[in-house]
């Protein structure tokens, strides 16, 4: 197929998945960058005592320049005070700061919950915020618990409670290589954050029994995916290939680069894709062609549908998938607090971790977290659940 009629075809699938992708451009966004970590001065180790409800500082971006950061940010703002009404109210109180999305908002809104007497900071999205954030209270023993996924932010007083891409491909590889797909060839885009999701899979392989064959860039354009579909082929025939990792996002280059490795022989029984990104979202991703009998890696479907359904029961609207990382966030905060400890460091990071939206989780020492995820199959144009998200962590992320 040429490029001209490969444009045509994707064309209205592109403009449905830019209207209901904005997890995966959001998640894109906030990995994109390499951005300097925060000081590791503040650690957050032991946390702020204080009498009554723990008080949470939301960092929401609220006021951005970006055109869906107002949607975002009242989301996280919804399902945050969600939670705290499932706690009964009795156990965290909760401020909202808005920080337009800017580092210098970031650091304004912190430094204003400081003075209000926060003992625990929730948000802010974007690293570079978070990073000034930390920057900001570092000082101090204020936890910060980001709605980031780049793990390059997280260390000394700030967490990230994005899921990682490390966490995605590490379930991923593990459950292909467990399936004899364990010859893994990486595509990726030529661009940071397509280096860094490369990166990532890198990082993740050890111990998957999954070994990584090699990695071709590609330019992010159809002619450049055009370009690098044959090199591509080509090297996966060489390097006894059997599993093909696909790093794209379904609002950018995933259908495209999807369609035209199909077209190149890959993606059948001998060489499975594996996604590193939601190829649920939008739900019109299911169909796209190259993407039938993939593997790709989402939260547990059961606690994120139930708490979809509270979420809407209570606004009226399904909840942006990001909002779910607020819920998450104090949740965590409340069980700490019911308990009748201080949240820090020690509390945060418990090995037996936290119940999720999405199943459980934990946060670790150096500032990352693991997910517990499940491993899907697309099977005509539906989903097939093909390995359960892990109830515990002695099997969680393997």
């Amino acid at each position: 197929m040429s490029i001209r009629g490969l444009r045509a075809r994707l064309v209205s699938f592109m403009r449905r998945a830019r209207k209901g992708a904005a997890l995966v451009a959001a998640s894109a966004t906030l990995a994109a960058c390499n951005v300097g970590g925060p000081v590791l001065s503040g650690s957050g180790a032991g946390g702020v005592q204080g009498d009554g409800p723990v008080r949470v500082a939301l960092l929401v971006p609220q006021g951005s320049a970006r055109p869906t950061d107002d949607l975002i940010a009242r989301n996280l703002e919804n399902a945050a005070r969600l939670a705290v009404a499932d706690l009964g109210g009795a156990t965290v109180t909760l401020n909202v700061y808005p920080t337009q999305g800017t580092p210098a908002g970031a650091t304004a809104a912190a430094e204003a919950a400081l003075s209000a007497g926060a003992q625990v900071i929730l948000g802010p999205l974007y690293q570079d915020n978070a990073v000034a954030v930390g920057n900001a209270v570092s000082g101090s023993a204020v936890p910060v618990l980001s709605f980031s996924n780049n793990t390059a932010i997280a260390g000394g007083n700030v967490w990230v409670l994005g899921n990682t891409f490390e966490n995605t491909a590490r379930r991923v590889l593990g459950f292909a290589a467990a399936q004899g797909r364990n010859r893994v060839l990486v595509t990726h885009a030529s661009d940071e954050a397509g280096t860094v999701a490369n990166a990532a899979i890198a990082r993740a392989a050890g111990g998957t029994g999954a070994q990584i064959t090699g990695s071709v860039p590609y330019q992010l354009s159809q002619q450049g995916i055009a370009a690098a579909a044959p090199q591509i082929a080509e090297r996966a025939e060489a390097t006894g290939t059997n599993a093909v990792f696909l790093t794209g996002n379904t609002s950018a280059d995933l259908p495209v680069i999807s369609q035209l490795l199909s077209e190149q022989g890959l993606g059948d029984e001998e060489t499975r894709f594996l996604g590193l990104t939601r190829w649920d979202i939008p739900t019109d991703a299911l169909s796209l062609p190259g993407l039938q009998g993939g593997y790709f890696a989402l939260p547990d479907p059961a606690p994120l549908a139930q708490f979809n359904a509270r979420y809407a029961g209570a606004y009226g609207a399904q909840p942006h998938p990001l909002a779910s990382l607020a819920y998450d966030g104090v949740a965590a905060i409340g069980a700490i607090a019911g308990r009748g400890q201080t949240v820090g460091r020690g509390t945060l990071t418990a090995n037996a971790g936290f119940a999720g939206t999405g199943g459980v989780f934990r946060l670790r020492g150096d500032g990352t977290n693991d997910r517990a995820l499940a491993v899907a199959q697309i099977v005509n144009r539906q989903i097939q659940v093909v390995s359960p998200a892990p109830n515990s962590f002695g099997g969680a992320g393997s």
